[in-house]
């Protein structure tokens, strides 16, 4: 496929973080382009209203990704809240002109077609707009991990309007899927560069927060 060849010998010559958007892409030229890839390419892909954005993620992204997934786990369990890891699946809704691939994404309760919860971490700025993605292909809850902070963002399905710009999401402070998180001391822990510490720290912590409620 001329458009992945392309777009693959462009990547593999840049910065491993690079990010490259096209447009003018049709919906069957990104499911081809996603079927060529599989499941174990490297790539995020994703795609709103024939914009297509491919990013070859750098290993600082790839460790802050791998690094929440692993204290959430601990929250899952020390909680015991049913989950349901989806991780890098690639979603998408053809009616919707929206796919995409989250850093890690989880089902909470049940599992679903889609998940209730996306997080990506932030590296390079720019591309698609996650929230406007996210939103049309209902995701409950989207998390933002920049800068050594989380952005969590609840969707409003009831009152859209209110929080128009950012495509019906409300910023809010604590999550609301998983009520028993301390957002921040989740935060705290990642900045930790060792992480057998910082999830030892976590779970330590975390227990002495759940003892006290």
């Amino acid at each position: 496929m001329v458009l992945l060849n392309d777009l693959t010998q462009r990547l593999q010559a840049d910065d491993p973080e690079e990010k490259r958007i096209v447009t003018g892409v049709s919906w069957q030229q990104y499911e081809a382009l996603v079927a060529d890839l599989g499941d174990n390419s490297g790539y995020r892909v994703a795609y709103l209203d024939g914009v297509l954005e491919i990013v070859s993620p750098s290993r600082r992204h790839e460790k802050g990704k791998s690094r929440i997934g692993d204290l959430l786990l601990i929250c899952f369990l020390e909680t015991d809240t049913e989950y349901f890891p989806t991780g890098s699946t690639t979603f998408r809704k053809e009616e919707s002109q929206a796919g995409g691939e989250p850093d890690e994404s989880y089902c909470i309760g049940t599992d679903k077609d889609f998940p209730d919860l996306a997080i990506e971490v932030v590296v390079t700025s720019g591309g698609i707009n996650r929230l406007e993605l996210y939103q049309r292909l209902g995701v409950r809850e989207v998390w933002f991990w920049q800068n050594e902070n989380f952005s969590i963002y609840h969707l409003r399905e009831e009152t859209p309007s209110q929080f128009r710009e950012n495509f019906g999401y409300e910023r809010i402070d604590r999550s609301e899927i998983l009520l028993n998180l301390d957002i921040n001391l989740l935060a705290e822990c990642l900045t930790n560069s060792n992480p057998l510490a910082a999830a030892k720290e976590f779970r330590q912590r975390l227990r002495s927060q759940l003892s006290k409620a």
